[in-house]
């Protein structure tokens, strides 16, 4: 094997998207496996993953109303029981009180108009994503309030 074979590293973003997917894995959801990493100078500062609220039950465990229901994939988030995955990295760095103003948002799809909204007033300034996601507003959303965003390609994309 060549030195620089043996040698080779991921960038940034595909190690930090790589913990990402790792973070995904963690979710209840039995629609969507989703996860989201905050990273602010090469430093993670927080995570999150699609899934109910501490103390209530998983949709794995409970089944889900949107399925029942047949609502499609980016229509009706109340009726989800779960938090979506920038929402809950959101939170955790809110409950050990770390500022995330700045800093990047990795996430397995991309974000939902609610968590654009979310992510544009907690100031996150550039988010990368592997998957799309059918909300034809959170781009324009976004666009607007001037976060790029860019899609990685990847393993999982």
């Amino acid at each position: 094997m060549a030195e620089e074979e043996r040698l080779k590293r991921p960038t940034w973003d595909e190690y930090f998207m790589a913990i990402t997917r790792q973070v995904a894995t963690r979710s209840t959801c039995t629609r969507r496996r989703v996860g989201a990493t905050i990273v602010k100078k090469k430093q993670i500062l927080a995570t999150g993953y699609n899934g109910a609220p501490r103390g209530i039950r998983h949709c794995a465990e409970v089944g889900c109303l949107r399925e029942r229901l047949k609502v499609p994939s980016g229509q009706r988030h109340e009726l989800c029981r779960g938090l979506h995955a920038e929402q809950n990295a959101i939170i955790q760095a809110a409950v050990h009180g770390i500022s995330i103003e700045g800093a990047v948002l990795y996430s397995t799809t991309f974000p939902c108009i609610v968590c654009a909204k979310m992510l544009i007033n907690a100031g996150i300034s550039c988010i990368y994503y592997a998957q799309g996601y059918p909300d034809e507003y959170s781009g324009k959303i976004l666009e607007e309030a001037g976060i790029a965003f860019e899609h990685l390609d990847g393993p999982e994309s």
